[in-house]
């Protein structure tokens, strides 16, 4: 069994073109969406009109779920620029989509972790912002009653696979469309993955469990960096030109 895992496409519709032509390179025809889909000073309309034929197993994310419940004059920058691309349709396929869904019997899938789409899984932030692995004890909990040998998430973008108890294997594939952002929450920190391409992971069963393989696709990420800057994002911009941000 194999299929391929995206996330975090944030509306980088050449960066998503570019990740499914690799994956059909690949011979892989099955894929999951795990969520965060048009939101971002990209191309949310175009990205949407892109993605939503394939009719992918797809989870809902938190910038998913802004896009639905928040009013317009209340939206974040990102969440705004997106919003007054998407149509009535493309808002429609946002509130049909699931917070956690189980795929073939084997993987579980949900944006961040089970109950919260807005909390990191698999990583933790330091008062003074640094990014590390969580504690393994803090994982598991989180973990508690998932009994499928694969669990699928995103958020945070960072590529990254951590084995659980009783061989059950987590992994996130890491973002399609924003390879670096700055967040707040819990405090102010960046996360960086120091290069511009596109990610994703093809998961694959064997004999011996789940493996993950995780691909970074080059594209044309400076026509997006362009179009970030453009659209008021000079953040955007760097990370997108880089995979960096540039200092708070």
């Amino acid at each position: 069994m194999q299929f391929a895992a995206i996330a975090d496409i944030h509306g980088n519709h050449p960066a998503l073109a570019a990740v499914l032509a690799d994956i059909r390179a690949q011979g892989i025809s099955d894929i999951v969406d795990l969520g965060d889909c048009f939101s971002g000073p990209l191309g949310a309309g175009k990205t949407a009109d892109l993605l939503i034929p394939f009719a992918l197993p797809t989870v809902r994310g938190n910038h998913d779920r802004y896009l639905i419940e928040q009013k317009p004059e209340a939206m974040h920058a990102s969440d705004k620029v997106a919003h007054e691309q998407l149509l009535p349709h493309h808002l429609d396929w946002l509130r049909s989509l699931p917070t956690k869904l189980v795929y073939q019997e084997e993987a579980y899938l949900c944006h961040a972790t089970p109950g919260d789409d807005n909390l990191y899984w698999l990583e933790s932030v330091a008062p003074e912002g640094h990014v590390f692995l969580k504690p393994q004890e803090e994982i598991e909990a989180l973990a508690e009653g998932i009994d499928f040998p694969l669990i699928l998430c995103g958020h945070t973008h960072i590529p990254r696979a951590v084995r659980l108890s009783h061989g059950r294997l987590i992994v996130n594939p890491g973002s399609v469309g924003c390879p670096a952002y700055n967040d707040e929450k819990p405090y102010p920190h960046k996360v960086e993955t120091g290069h511009p391409m596109a990610s994703y992971a093809i998961l694959e069963k064997s004999a011996s469990g789940w493996t993950p393989y995780f691909r970074n696709v080059p594209y044309d990420h400076m026509a997006m960096s362009t179009l970030a800057k453009a659209n008021g994002r000079p953040d955007w911009a760097a990370a997108l030109a880089t995979g960096r941000m540039p200092p708070f």
